[in-house]
């Protein structure tokens, strides 16, 4: 039987050339769309879930009230809060802090110096985390001050293909360490990014370790027993900060968030995880079913236009003895052999587009071909495929009247509403949604992108200061503005781009002093160079020059948000207290983004030398060549800092990061947009085809009786066209929904303007008309001696 099957499908699929083209086509793209966003989501819900005790592991959060009466979460912590929780709560097996933000230090082994990133944690790391070892043992590799593990990736550029075990590295220019272990190179679906790990202990060797619990600059991570409930833990460990920092006034809790979570939950509402990149997920989830629907809507579509080519088949097999469920079978082989055929050049589409489309996310996705699980799911992917397009279109075709096919009264339902119909006005009702939303994407990444940052991004770099840098920035400065490579020189705590300091507490005249406790600030530190060298507008007072007066030690400048929110009328002189130090106020400068270019501006204090620096921001001179400046600085910061690589990061490619997100949403969506129509208009071509080639005698009596080739095209035109009017009657307002949700997201937004759904319906019409009049005019044009003779 399924060789005859077989048979008889290879047959038809052959003598109709054109539609099992189209047919296949289309499910091949539709495949080989869904695969892919697929294995995106496959990596986005597996993110940091591979470890063998996630289910038990957790990360501390601190919430708090803000200064507006909110509930604010940030997962920082103390130092101290770690070993803390170990002592006092029994229900916790293991605690691990992890330093993910001050372990940037210089690697070396002999002539080969690398500045990347490390973590500093705890001794039972490994233990909690299921990070593959390729040599080394996790229990005891990060037990001493003196050890430190590679990554297989490190350890290859310091020893080449030299056994790293035992080998001794240097840390800056100071310390040496033994390899204790060689880590296999992490996933890409994880959220720890190293190159090394060092033990804590060597964080409290350097100074890095303290006992302050208002200090919140880690993670912390916590491992609860088998059993032991973390909603009672919850409840347990809330006051734990309240009650260390006795005699101090906080309103601060903590609470353990599931890590497997983490990566999916990201945004908070009211003190609580409610989304993040989950709905990134659900949004492509639903763009993936679609486009898979779709590709099948072609294949059902097609096989019931073409139902009087089969009548006959269908009538004659069943006067012959063939029963329903045979025929059922018959059609349902013919839609598996075409999906089979279609998953094979999908599966091969994939493979050739997936360096691109990983470029497209950022990510390193690929097919595990060994892996048995991943040829199940080919295969019930391909089965669900095949059986989803072929099961109307087979109990369809099986239904036929035999008696009536025969005496040839049998002809298919030309009703006002089709299954046809509404499938096809399903079809681009989606295109045409996804295509407003592509464009409301595209347009609020340029809304976002075109807000003024408040400072100048064009040819400026930055250095972090590492080794001799910081010592050497008076020699490094003279020397880059001296040799003309820069055209201003200036050092700040942190990069424009990035906070590295918030605090709160601080009090000032006016307000109600617990409020006042409560606000936030973003902290900064500055030279004196600083507004004249990132172009910032200083809107009152002067800045700050330690050289020139010697009490701005303790002066600040506040940014436009901080003094409306303090409540100033006159800044200039203001005195705000903090960390034990009276400032004062003596300058004003119009708010920048140091963060989200979506969310509003954050209050700043910047508060001169007081935060120390870190950085060095260079205005690289265009003339007479960028390059060749490039290439004098980095001399320069060779010449005074020669064991460090010449790490130059630049700020316009550094503030585009910040729209990443969004960028890969909408390129996504793009893609995926066009892809739908593409697959939309192979069967709207198909249909328009079949429709030419039934109504070729009527054609050509109307040539006959006069009609014009405009009048015919339009007739045959005007059905499809009306199909694609009412799918935008229906997509607009999903997609303006959809959209309108989104948006929500934002602080800083677009509304949502009358002209995207126009361009949507016109590009939409244009598109439709291109597809279905090539076939209406070549049937118009089309000789109707030869028509009628052929009829």
């Amino acid at each position: 039987m399924f060789k005859t099957n077989l048979k008889i499908s290879l047959r038809n699929l052959m003598k109709n050339k054109l539609y099992s083209f189209i047919n296949i086509s289309g499910l091949t793209v539709g495949m080989a769309s869904a695969i892919l966003i697929f294995l995106w989501i496959q990596n986005e819900m597996s993110h940091d879930r591979f470890h063998t005790k996630i289910d038990r592991i957790y990360l501390m959060n601190n919430r708090d009230k803000s200064s507006n009466g909110g509930l604010v979460v940030w997962n920082f912590t103390s130092k101290p809060m770690g070993p803390a929780i170990k002592k006092d709560y029994p229900e916790v097996e293991d605690v691990v802090r992890v330093n993910n933000s001050g372990a940037n230090f210089l690697i070396s082994n002999g002539d080969k110096h690398f500045s990347i990133h490390g973590d500093i944690v705890d001794s039972g790391f490994l233990n909690m985390f299921s990070f593959p070892l390729q040599e080394g043992d996790a229990s005891t590799a990060l037990n001493d001050v003196n050890n430190i593990m590679l990554t297989e990736q490190l350890a290859k550029k310091l020893f080449g293909n030299e056994d790293a075990m035992g080998k001794t590295v240097k840390i800056d220019s100071t310390n040496y360490a033994t390899v204790t272990g060689v880590l296999k190179d992490l996933p890409n679906n994880t959220s720890f990014e190293v190159e090394y790990l060092l033990p804590w202990a060597y964080a409290t060797k350097m100074g890095m370790d303290d006992d302050n619990w208002s200090n919140n600059s880690i993670l912390t991570f916590v491992l609860l027993k088998q059993g032991a409930s973390a909603e009672a833990f919850n409840k347990k460990v809330s006051n734990i900060i309240i009650s260390h920092l006795q005699g101090e006034k906080t309103t601060g809790h903590v609470f353990a968030q599931p890590y497997k979570g983490a990566w999916l939950y990201s945004k908070v509402e009211n003190g609580n995880y409610v989304g993040g990149r989950i709905e990134q997920v659900r949004m492509f989830i639903l763009i993936a079913i679609f486009i898979l629907l779709i590709a099948c809507i072609n294949f059902t579509n097609l096989s019931t236009a073409r139902s009087e080519k089969r009548a006959k088949e269908v009538g004659i097999r069943k006067v012959a003895g063939a029963q329903k469920g045979s025929l059922v079978m018959q059609f349902i082989s013919e839609s598996l052999l075409l999906a089979f055929v279609a998953g094979v050049l999908a599966v091969l589409i994939v493979q050739l587009s997936l360096p691109a489309f990983n470029e497209v996310v950022g990510k390193k996705l690929f097919i595990n071909y060994t892996r048995p699980a991943y040829w199940v799911y080919a295969i019930f992917f391909i089965l669900l495929t095949g059986i989803i397009a072929g099961l109307y279109p087979a109990f369809y075709l099986s239904s036929f009247t035999p008696v009536k096919v025969l005496k040839g009264t049998f002809k298919p339902a030309n009703a006002l509403v089709t299954p046809r119909k509404i499938l096809v006005v399903l079809q681009f009702s989606f295109a045409i949604a996804l295509i407003i939303c592509t464009i409301i994407v595209k347009d609020q990444l340029n809304y976002a992108q075109n807000r003024n940052a408040g400072y100048s991004r064009d040819n400026m770099a930055f250095v972090i200061m590492f080794g001799d840098a910081k010592r050497n920035y008076e020699l490094i400065k003279q020397d880059l503005i001296n040799s003309g490579a820069a055209t201003g020189v200036t050092e700040t705590s942190s990069p424009l781009t990035e906070t590295w300091s918030s605090s709160n507490g601080f009090q000032w005249q006016g307000g109600d002093a617990e409020t006042n406790k409560k606000m936030n600030f973003k902290l900064f530190s500055a030279d004196n160079d600083f507004s004249s060298t990132m172009k910032l507008s200083l809107l009152q007072g002067r800045n700050i020059d330690v050289e020139q007066y010697k009490t701005d030690s303790f002066a600040i400048l506040l940014n436009e948000t901080a003094v409306k929110q303090m409540g100033f009328k006159k800044p200039l002189g203001q005195t705000v207290t903090g960390f034990g130090v009276n400032f004062h106020v003596i300058g004003v400068v119009k708010d920048f983004i140091i963060e989200s270019p979506y969310s509003p501006v954050s209050p700043m204090l910047i508060l001169g030398p007081a935060l120390g620096y870190n950085v060095i921001n260079f205005k690289i001179n265009p003339t007479p060549s960028f390059a060749e400046n490039l290439a004098k600085a980095e001399k320069v910061f060779k010449q005074y800092n020669p064991q460090y690589p010449f790490n130059c990061r630049f700020y316009d490619k550094e503030y585009a990061m910040k729209f990443a997100d969004e960028q890969r949403a909408g390129t996504l969506a793009a893609l995926f947009a066009g892809l739908t129509i593409f697959i939309s208009c192979l069967g709207l071509f198909g249909l328009a085809t079949y429709m030419a080639q039934n109504r070729t005698k009527e054609i050509g009596i109307r040539k006959v009786l006069g009609a014009s080739v405009t009048n015919i095209a339009g007739l045959l035109s005007k059905e499809f066209l009306e199909l694609v009017a009412l799918s935008f009657i229906i997509g607009s307002p999903v997609a303006w929904m959809i959209m309108h949700k989104w948006l929500t997201n934002y602080d800083y937004r677009i509304s949502i303007q009358w002209w995207v759904f126009a361009s949507a319906g016109l590009l939409s019409f244009a598109i439709a008309i291109v597809t279905v009049s090539f076939q209406a005019i070549k049937a118009a044009i089309a000789n109707p001696v030869k028509s009628l003779r052929t009829e």
